[in-house]
């Protein structure tokens, strides 16, 4: 295959990086465009591939009853390079991947840059790409360059959609008071790289809860220019003071939700709880979950210093927000992830309308995948959508708003729902007991999930002559 021209991948991250590793793995070359350092974001901190901007986790690892643990199995068979450098950099996080950052970013950029069909070229693709790039991935993610951004809604005709994304705060081990914060994961659950003790948490009673809410409530907030005043949150992602202001107790059934969880002070429950993930290998940075805000600097210090166990906490990184966009991906891309508008021009990522990191790096694998096949004249194969791969790239370019019209398009996570029902739910388990409840809720996602393996499985099977 060495005579192919080469394929064109915009943008380094997740999708892009994962994208390039899979058009490379097939035989194809590419040239990745990375725009850093020449030209940085209000998100990005260094000039690594694949950098983790927000949370260091890649969720749940449980592949049987877990939509993105299905997922991540899936990208493993299909050799994802994002899973194979989170597997090697995984810290422990109960029954999630997490991964260290730092050394996850740079394990894609090295196998990227020694690869011997990669080539990396820094520097800014202002606008559509020359129209020699007859076979372009744009993964360029929610902070798509301007320049680019405007091109492309010229070419459709479309605006782009857009939605705020935030940033959670990073605090320094040795500066939490672990005499109050004590490591357990809920209900002990141990994942990969963990030990049932991955998190520490810091409890609250319900006169602490009250005052944190309050000050949350009160705090000085980021403002934004007059045009961002509609843009909507995605709700996967909300800051915590707009969690709290939709109502007292909403922290507490979510991110603070005590459960699974007991305080060795007091052999109870608490009332609510702030835990802390481990966010490098060496175990000094830890991850504030779920607390992502828009609170300004001054005021994290502040309100995050109440939480106790933080009353002294020194901040490695404090939270923030940024704009993202994506494309009306059901309206604008066919089925094979190509623009209507000019085929040539193939998207991945969060700039399709995925949430998630996991999610992103899933369309990039598809992405890269099809651009290889397109490239060497083999007919486009697309994943069952019994996968959790077909199901997510079946949402974002023909679901349930296809054929509607409607603006309300929007991110999604990866979710059972995507994936088509069983033809029979069930009603016993293997040892043919009646289930009840959320009993029969996790058969059935197992039966999904095992489906969808099974599926995947023949799939990549019956693609192997057509690829020798």
């Amino acid at each position: 295959m060495t005579g192919l021209r080469p394929v064109h991948v915009i943008g380094g991250g997740l999708a892009g990086s994962e994208a390039a590793w899979q058009i490379a793995d097939a035989g194809v070359p590419v040239v990745l465009h990375e725009m850093r350092p020449h030209r940085s974001t209000d998100a990005h901190k260094t000039d690594g591939l694949a950098e983790l901007v927000c949370s260091n986790s890649f969720r749940s690892d449980e592949w049987e009853t877990n939509a993105v643990g299905l997922l991540h199995a899936e990208m493993r068979r299909l050799g994802s390079l994002i899973l194979a450098a989170g597997d090697l950099h995984k810290l422990p996080a109960g029954g999630a991947l997490a991964v260290d950052r730092d050394r996850f970013s740079a394990e894609v950029t090295e196998r990227l840059r020694t690869h011997p069909l990669v080539t990396i070229e820094r520097g800014e693709v202002a606008g559509l790409p020359p129209d020699d790039w007859d076979n372009v991935i744009v993964a360029t993610g929610p902070l798509t360059s301007p320049a680019l951004g405007e091109a492309v809604a010229a070419l459709t005709g479309e605006g782009e959609l857009a939605f705020f994304d935030a940033i959670a705060p990073v605090v320094h081990l040795d500066s939490i008071d672990q005499a109050i914060a004590w490591k357990q994961s809920r209900y002990d659950k141990a994942g990969p790289g963990g030990t049932g003790a991955d998190y520490l948490n810091c409890p609250m009673s319900k006169e602490e809860y009250e005052a944190f809410v309050d000050a949350l409530l009160a705090g000085e907030k980021t403002s934004f220019k007059e045009w961002e005043a509609s843009t909507p949150y995605f709700d996967g992602c909300l800051p915590v003071e707009v969690m709290a202001e939709r109502g007292r107790d909403t922290l507490r059934f979510g991110p603070m939700k005590p459960v699974g969880l007991t305080d060795p002070r007091t052999g109870r429950r608490p009332y609510a709880v702030v835990q802390l993930r481990q966010d490098n290998a060496h175990g000094t940075l830890w991850n504030m979950v779920g607390f992502q805000t828009k609170l300004k600097h001054a005021e994290q210090v502040r309100v995050f210093r109440m939480i106790p166990g933080l009353g002294e906490a020194e901040f490695a990184r404090l939270g923030g927000l940024h704009r993202n966009t994506f494309l009306n991906s059901p309206k604008l891309l066919d089925g094979a992830l190509r623009l209507k508008a000019a085929p040539r021009l193939r998207f991945a990522g969060q700039i399709t309308g995925v949430e998630g990191y996991v999610e992103s790096a899933a369309i990039g694998l598809l992405a890269g995948r099809l651009a290889a096949e397109a490239r060497k004249g083999h007919a486009l194969s697309l994943p069952p959508p019994t996968t959790a791969l077909g199901a997510l790239l079946a949402h974002i370019t023909g679901g349930h708003l296809a054929d509607t019209g409607s603006a309300s398009f929007q991110p999604m996570n990866i979710n059972y729902g995507l994936l088509p029902p069983l033809a029979e739910a069930p009603t016993a388990g293997p040892d043919g007991r009646k289930l009840k409840g959320k009993e029969r809720g996790a058969e059935k996602k197992r039966l999904m999930s095992r489906r969808a393996l099974h599926d995947l499985d023949a799939w990549l099977g019956a693609r192997e002559p057509a690829e020798a």
